[in-house]
């Protein structure tokens, strides 16, 4: 019954918009606790207070919800359709991470599971208890991911399929069910280190080892404040996340392309012009990126580092942008303007 029940819960994952539905048990990933402490020990999550306050929860998704007894992990496919490196030789413009550049697949991942879970409730009973996470819960994901059998953790940490490349978004649906569980999938990166290679700030001390504090996605949106100088000028033009460890893995070459539309770029994101971003105000900012993950981020952070992005311009044409901002009344805007006018003159 339960081989019955887990086959037709992954065709309906599918037909509602996943790629991949795979499952395992609460307790497959042990080994996550002594990972998590290494990391938090050596203060590689920076200002990420959160992973500490509940690293007990993320160490172990057992203690998260102690009844549950299965988790299906489902990935969703957002390849882009054009090279997301491509901007990054055109220094007058903003490079966007790929999962930004449209609507926040926080939003819709989360509907499509609490779909699965419904359907769930409705084909075994209303004594099933279901819960969904995508992201912002404290589960270890990609662990359970590797444990499912969804894929594998690369040495850039990340999640990478045989099926989907590197381009997925990853959700889960914790239950009291006792489901078929899939065989935990095997390291597949071999002797290959193109995505610790391809980092433009070296945020990997070890392969499957991250610094955050050096890697450009955490430092364009976790950090509050001012980043270290010796780190902006490898910021480039990335404004918002960064993808070029993801774009650099050879197993892309099998990604498949994203169903839904609302993770095919907008236009006006693929590579907006740095000096139209530079002058948004809140208000505006907030409209532009309605409904966009970027907006969490605040207008103070993302002018920051548009400012930064500027200075490594080298284009003397935005020196006039960034002095308009000298004086804004945001310290640390005031100071990227600054050291963006300094390293244009």
């Amino acid at each position: 019954m339960a081989d019955d029940l887990t086959t037709r819960m992954k065709a309906e994952a599918v037909t509602m918009g996943f790629d991949l539905a795979k499952v395992c048990r609460p307790d497959a990933v042990g080994h996550v606790a002594a990972g998590l402490a290494g990391f938090l020990e050596k203060g590689h999550h920076g200002q990420m207070q959160w992973l500490e306050a509940r690293k007990h929860w993320r160490s172990d998704p057992s203690v998260l919800w102690p009844e549950a007894r299965s988790v299906i992990v489902l990935g969703e496919s957002y390849t882009p359709e054009h090279d997301p490196t491509a901007v990054l030789g055109q220094p007058d413009r903003a490079a966007i991470s790929v999962y930004a550049q449209n609507r926040d697949y926080h939003d819709t991942v989360k509907k499509r599971l609490k779909r699965l879970a419904r359907w769930l409730i409705a084909e075994t009973g209303p004594e099933t208890e279901v819960k969904v996470f995508v992201d912002t819960a404290p589960v270890p994901e990609k662990p359970l991911g590797q444990a499912a059998g969804l894929g594998w953790q690369g040495k850039h940490t990340n999640l990478v399929s045989r099926d989907l490349g590197s381009w997925f978004f990853i959700g889960s649906v914790f239950t009291t069910l006792e489901l078929d569980t899939d065989t935990a999938e095997i390291d597949h990166c071999g002797s290959c280190r193109s995505c610790l290679d391809a980092c433009p700030t070296n945020a990997f001390p070890a392969p499957h080892k991250i610094d955050a504090r050096r890697c450009i996605s955490y430092l364009t949106i976790e950090l509050h404040g001012p980043v270290d100088e010796e780190l902006r000028p490898l910021l480039g033009n990335r404004i918002y996340g960064c993808d070029d460890c993801l774009a650099a893995c050879p197993w892309n070459k099998f990604a498949q392309d994203a169903r839904e539309m609302k993770y095919h770029a907008r236009d006006d994101l693929l590579a907006p012009k740095l000096a139209e971003l530079a002058v948004l105000q809140d208000a505006e900012f907030r409209t532009f990126f309605s409904g966009s993950p970027i907006k969490r981020i605040g207008r103070n952070r993302f002018v920051r580092n548009v400012l930064y992005a500027i200075g490594n311009s080298g284009d003397g044409a935005l020196k006039e942008v960034a002095q308009g901002l000298c004086d804004d009344e945001d310290a640390t805007v005031a100071d990227a303007a600054r050291w963006a006018v300094e390293r244009l003159g």
